[in-house]
């Protein structure tokens, strides 16, 4: 209760810009609801279906490139702001597009909004953060992404039955939220660590104290001295560690699959022999899945660790991910499993992926070359992302057995993330950015 109290402000903070990670996961989710509508609206075969539900995801790959560059010349809190602007035009646009053009337009500026939001806003909670509680707070982004997710499967559930037009209900509510984050983000501070990169020491110091770091503040401010004239390059042999990690532990975590089944989630059930009712309620329970313990990953990672939540994900997820494969091979006589195979793999996903990924990459790279690196994390995440997503419905379509094949390849990935994992990643529980920066 005492670090609560000391922490309160950095508290706050942290939760108002995980509130783009919210929308972040209802912009991803929320698809899934209105997919099969779209793709009758306007007549898509099953390629130019892929391509629209990831145009989305070819905005997030542009915006993750693109936002190192703002976050670091003009700072974090003014690209959050934009970044607020950006969800509301997508969600409009959408919501009131009578044009197939206009929908992907306004699909890939919400991507862009995505994009931009996964390597600002863990930039800027880590960069907030005291070492303490930091894994928490970081990762307070990942539990607003799958509220965001069981938020938009549900209300895609409430919307279904109102009629063709529900998808832009389903759609336009992010609205919302959207707008909320906007005016919330007036009260916070802008990140004290680049601040004083930007020479703006004074500035850093009086929010590092209304931070609670009063103890640390004058190493923080000594080792952050250096100014934007002396930042580095990312590319370089002494960063190639941190960049090994972030790249391959963002593409495992798409190469599990998780944004084809959060995207195509009733298409899935609807394959596995649910009504069309059945399949918008069943997504509903992934999502409440997902949140629970996402939480529970949140309440021990600063305790328990991120490389060993890592490893018991992975194991799980092989395990859950080829009893899915195996119930699509079997039919009809599997269906009934699916839903629960599903439920586990999510958890074992939220547990360990989906609570880490953020947390880790916005950790592992020195201050002066932070946003690049988490820009290429971010990219690599959803440059993989769109492509496993354009792929799925392609290959279920064009396979009686496409379930299987995609499954059993998700499982075989997460036996080969257990290995890297294992082998290679280093720990970071409890270090503050510097040391781990001195470690790397």
């Amino acid at each position: 209760m005492a670090s609560q109290s000391r922490h309160g402000f950095a508290i706050r903070c942290s939760l108002i810009a995980s509130l783009g990670g919210f929308l972040f996961g209802f912009e991803t989710a929320v698809i899934s609801g209105a997919e099969k509508n779209i793709q009758e609206l306007w007549s898509l075969n099953s390629f130019w279906q892929g391509f629209t539900v990831s145009a989305s995801l070819i905005g997030t790959v542009v915006g993750a490139l693109v936002a190192s560059m703002p976050a670091q010349k003009y700072g974090r809190k003014k690209v959050l702001l934009l970044v607020a602007v950006a969800y509301l035009c997508s969600a409009l646009g959408c919501a009131l597009s009578y044009s197939w053009l206009l929908f992907v337009l306004f699909r890939f500026i919400g991507g862009l909004a995505v994009g931009i939001s996964s390597v600002v806003g863990p930039i800027y909670i880590s960069e907030i953060a005291p070492a303490k509680i930091r894994g928490r707070l970081a990762g307070s982004f990942q539990l607003m992404i799958v509220s965001g997710i069981f938020i938009a499967y549900l209300t895609n559930f409430l919307f279904v039955g109102m009629g063709d037009e529900a998808w832009r209900w389903m759609l336009g509510i992010m609205a919302i939220p959207a707008v909320l984050f906007f005016f919330l983000l007036q009260i916070v501070p802008e990140s004290p660590r680049w601040l004083a990169i930007t020479g703006a020491a004074d500035q850093a110091r009086a929010i590092f104290l209304k931070l609670g770091e009063q103890d640390a503040v004058d190493t923080i401010l000594k080792t952050n001295s250096y100014s934007v004239t002396s930042q580095d390059r990312l590319f370089q042999r002494k960063y190639l560690k941190p960049i090994f990690y972030a790249v391959l532990l963002a593409m495992f975590n798409q190469l599990s699959g998780i944004n084809a089944i959060l995207y195509y989630a009733p298409r899935i059930f609807e394959l596995a022999g649910y009504d069309k009712e059945l399949a918008y309620l069943q997504p509903v329970f992934i999502g409440g899945a997902n949140l629970l313990f996402t939480g529970l990953a949140m309440s021990i990672i600063d305790k328990f660790g991120r490389k060993r939540l890592l490893l018991i994900g992975s194991l799980g997820m092989f395990i859950f991910l080829a009893l899915v494969a195996n119930a699509f091979s079997q039919g009809v006589a599997g269906a009934s499993s699916v839903l629960l195979y599903l439920i586990g793999f999510i958890a074992f996903f939220a547990f360990s992926q989906g609570a880490v990924i953020w947390v880790f990459i916005s950790e592992i790279f020195p201050n002066s070359v932070r946003s690049q690196g988490t820009s290429l994390g971010s990219f690599t995440h959803w440059i993989m992302a769109a492509a496993i997503s354009w792929l799925f419905p392609i290959i279920v379509e064009g396979s009686s057995k496409g379930g299987y094949y995609s499954f059993i390849f998700y499982s075989v990935m997460m036996a080969l993330s257990f290995f890297f994992i294992w082998k290679f990643m280093p720990e970071t529980k409890g270090k503050s950015l510097e040391e781990i920066q001195e470690a790397l």
